[in-house]
């Protein structure tokens, strides 16, 4: 069973905006904590937001603060990455994933993560 499923990953320019969505199984949604994280050639995968879907509570990486925003759908079980003004440097493999429990308030570290979806690539080009 595929519990994560990432997607809206595409080539933008410079400044473009994008929305990506991940889709998730009953047992990785639940009262979790979902985050979005992502891994850029050469770079160590990195936490950037996410969300309490008891609670809706939502935290961000000072890097992507005002740029980003996490977002959760209860009826779809989905949650959104909108991401604005992009830049070079957003060029990366993004990921969710989601915990098996718990809040989010201290979940930074990738093993506080259970689920893992397999990614979705953007490109950032100017």
């Amino acid at each position: 069973q595929v519990d994560l499923v990432e997607s809206g990953g595409r080539a933008v320019n410079v400044g473009g905006s994008l929305r990506l969505s991940c889709a998730a199984s009953s047992k990785a949604f639940g009262k979790n904590c979902v985050g979005w994280w992502r891994m850029a050639e050469g770079h160590a995968r990195t936490l950037l937001a996410r969300i309490s879907i008891e609670n809706g509570i939502t935290y961000y990486t000072d890097s992507v603060k005002g740029r980003f925003s996490i977002s959760q759908d209860n009826a779809n079980r989905t949650v959104y990455l909108q991401m604005d003004k992009l830049n070079l440097e957003d060029t990366a493999m993004y990921y969710c994933a989601a915990t098996s429990g718990g809040g989010c308030y201290d979940r930074l570290r990738s093993w506080d993560y259970t689920y893992w979806g397999q990614g979705t690539q953007v490109t950032v080009s100017s």
